[in-house]
C-alpha cells in the first residue's frame, strides 16, 4: 500500500454496498448502541433532542455521515471531513434531504490535516472504518485524537485482523492466510489490511485516553455459511445474536470490525 485510499472512483457503489445491506444494518445498530453509552458519559441523551449547549462533533473520514446525522438530529453540530470530494457531495445531498445542513460544516481534507480546519477541540470524534485504508494508521489516529478536548470522547472503529483470518479460513483460503493475506485488487471494497486490536487499544491509551467500551461488529453474520442444510433463521435472529454476545470474549475479538470508545483525561 503506497497511498491512502480515496473513494472518488466508487463512491456510489460504496454507498450502496456498505450501507444498503444487512451488514450495514448490523454495523449501524451496534455502533449506535455504543455511541448511546458515550453520549450518556458526556451528559446528553441519545433519545431526546438536546436542549442544552450543543456538542461539537468531528466526523473524521466520515463518508456519507450516516452515524453523525443521527447525532445532528439531536441538535448537535458536526464537522464532516473526508478525502473524497465525491463522498462529500453524496453526504451533502443526504444531509440536506434530512434538513440538517445548517448543523454541518463540510471539510474536503485528509484526516491528517484536520487540525488546519478546526478552530478548537471537539467534544466527540468519530473515526470509523478509516485506518485500514491508510498507509500510516497510527499517525492518523493520533492526529484525530488530538482534536478531542479534555474529558471528551473518541469513537473508533477499525477492520479487524483476526476477523479477516477467520473469514479466509472458513472460505478455505488457507494458502492465502499462510502467505500473510496479501491484498487482492479485485476486491475494491475490501480493506487492504486488518489491524491488530491490541495495537489499536495501545495507541489510544498512549495518548491519554481511557477505554470505556468495546464491541465486535459482525462477530457472527459474516461467518454463516451458505450450505444447503442449515437451520431456519431470520435476519432479526442474527441481529439479536450479535447484540447479545458482541461485547464479550471471544466473540468481541472475532468481529469483522471492532468498535471502541474512550474518554480523554481531563487533566
Amino acid at each position: 500500500m503506497t497511498q491512502d485510499r480515496n473513494f472518488d472512483d466508487i463512491a456510489h457503489k460504496f454507498a450502496k454496498n456498505i450501507y444498503g445491506s444487512d451488514k450495514g444494518g448490523i454495523r449501524q445498530t451496534i455502533v449506535w448502541e455504543e455511541l448511546s453509552d458515550a453520549l450518556t458519559e458526556l451528559g446528553v441523551s441519545s433519545i431526546d433532542t438536546h436542549d442544552g449547549k450543543p456538542l461539537e462533533l468531528l466526523d473524521a473520514g466520515g463518508g456519507l455521515a450516516q452515524v453523525s446525522q443521527k447525532i445532528a438530529k439531536l441538535g448537535h453540530n458536526v464537522s464532516l471531513c473526508d478525502l473524497s470530494s465525491e463522498m462529500l457531495q453524496l453526504a451533502k445531498q443526504d444531509i440536506e434531504k434530512a434538513g440538517l445542513l445548517e448543523q454541518y460544516r463540510l471539510i474536503h481534507s485528509p484526516v491528517q490535516e484536520i487540525d488546519q480546519h478546526l478552530d478548537s477541540q471537539v467534544d466527540l470524534v468519530l473515526f470509523h472504518a478509516v485506518m485500514e485504508w491508510l498507509v500510516d494508521p497510527k499517525t492518523a489516529l493520533e492526529k484525530v485524537l488530538e482534536q478531542v478536548k479534555p474529558g471528551g470522547i473518541a469513537s473508533v472503529m477499525f477492520y479487524n485482523h483476526h476477523g479477516l483470518v477467520l473469514k479466509n479460513v472458513i472460505c478455505g483460503n488457507i494458502p492465502h492466510v499462510l502467505k500473510g493475506m496479501p491484498h487482492r485488487k479485485r476486491f475494491k471494497l475490501q480493506p487492504q489490511k486488518g489491524l491488530m486490536p491490541e495495537e489499536v487499544y495501545q495507541w489510544i491509551e498512549e495518548v491519554g485516553f481511557t477505554i470505556k467500551g468495546k464491541a465486535g461488529i459482525r462477530s457472527f453474520n459474516d461467518y454463516i455459511g451458505n450450505m444447503e442444510y442449515m437451520g431456519d433463521y431470520e435476519f432479526e435472529d442474527v441481529l439479536a445474536l450479535e447484540r447479545q454476545l458482541c461485547r464479550q470474549e471471544p466473540y468481541l475479538s472475532l468481529g469483522r470490525y471492532i468498535h471502541v470508545w474512550a474518554q480523554k483525561s481531563d487533566v
